[in-house]
């Protein structure tokens, strides 16, 4: 997203919790600065804010930060539910209060980045789901808050990243991922996301027939489990084909 935003000349600022990674991909991309970020904090969102107004203009937020911790409810740690929450959803809506207090009047973007998760149930990725979700019902709302301003949420199908790699790869949520086919790269993820800022849509779900199967099983949430071995049972396959 950060690339996609400096090719179309926008004056980016990277941020991460690893400082050292943030620095050295500003560098890499032509981005004017990086900086250390915990979005647990919120204070900190708004000195980030107050740097970025430092280079410009500031009229594009994106909240990107995320961790993926896979496992039933009963199975998550007190730790990882604490950072689902902490950091998937109240650093989404800490980054969402800077942004608009460093909008002022003239408004801007807010791109969130939500999950194909966000649209129905995902068992083995329950606290995930539920905070996805979560970005999702607050993108919507604040959307129609603020006249002013555009909120946008992206909704992916599972994408080659590092938190997918890190999920239990014969867990549940792993094979219900598979299932869907060919994993999403980051970079096609990045232009859906970057081409929404400046337009009035709101959700984008790649690829959007995902996200019509999603939206059917959460109207019908009892049917639609009763496929989920079958989904299971396909992801497996497909995740087995691909390590051949």
């Amino acid at each position: 997203m950060a690339q996609a935003l400096v090719a179309r000349g926008y004056a980016v600022v990277v941020t991460d919790v690893n400082e050292a990674a943030a620095m050295q991909t500003a560098v890499e991309i032509g981005a004017v600065i990086g900086l250390a970020h915990d979005v647990r904090d919120a204070a900190r969102h708004r000195e980030v804010a107050a740097i970025a107004a430092e280079h410009g203009t500031v009229n594009v937020w994106v909240n990107n930060a995320g961790v993926g911790f896979d496992g039933a409810l009963s199975e998550l740690s007190q730790e990882r539910a604490d950072a689902l929450v902490d950091i998937n959803f109240k650093g989404v809506m800490y980054g969402m209060r800077a942004a608009i207090a460093a909008f002022g009047e003239r408004g801007g973007d807010i791109l969130n980045t939500a999950s194909l998760s966000g649209h129905g149930p995902v068992p083995g990725l329950s606290v995930y789901a539920a905070t996805k979700a979560a970005v999702l019902s607050l993108t919507t709302s604040v959307n129609a808050e603020n006249k002013a301003i555009r909120c946008h949420a992206i909704c992916p199908d599972g994408v080659d990243t590092q938190l997918v790699a890190d999920m239990d790869q014969t867990g549940q949520a792993r094979a219900l991922i598979a299932s869907g086919g060919r994993m999403l790269s980051t970079e096609e993820v990045a232009e859906a996301a970057v081409n929404m800022i400046g337009t009035n849509r709101v959700v984008r779900t790649v690829p959007a027939w995902r996200g019509a199967m999603m939206r059917l099983s959460n109207l019908t949430p009892g049917p639609s489990m009763k496929l989920e071995p079958l989904m299971r049972l396909e992801g497996k396959l497909r995740m087995k084909r691909a390590g051949r």
